[in-house]
């Protein structure tokens, strides 16, 4: 799958004081350039380690018109966990649940590429890509 990089920022979610300013702020910067029409992607990358250490979030579009500046291998194994959109904290829920997974061995993950897709009409899914 090819994507088009909107804007990124590098952070840690437990080392960094300003991680909930930061991604806010690149959602607040990014929303006015995405078409609410679309499916956005908040893609996970770049990872320095695991869930604790430093890693890159890009939010990106399915862009035909735009260069494509990540490219997620398509033969990639994922888990799809589903968010609660219903719940106000649901996608903060879905990632303990995914790190507690992680923690009891019950999922592999490979570091590459996850992603949170935003479909139009309010679906959240959380995609993991899994360890061979």
């Amino acid at each position: 799958m090819k994507l088009t990089i909107i804007n990124s920022v590098r952070t840690n979610n437990f080392n960094d004081p300003l991680l909930l300013e930061k991604i806010t702020r690149l959602w607040q910067q990014t929303s006015s350039r995405i078409n609410q029409e679309n499916v956005v992607y908040g893609v996970y990358h770049d990872y320095e380690s695991d869930y604790k250490g430093d890693y890159t979030l890009s939010i990106a579009t399915e862009d035909s018109n735009g260069e494509p500046s990540l490219d997620l291998p398509d033969n990639a194994a994922y888990e799809v966990f589903h968010v609660d959109t219903a719940e106000e904290t649901g996608i903060i829920n879905v990632w303990k649940k995914i790190w507690e997974c992680e923690d009891s061995c019950t999922l592999k993950r490979a570091y590459t590429y996850d992603f949170e897709k935003y479909y139009p009409n309010g679906k959240i899914e959380i995609y993991i890509a899994l360890a061979d």
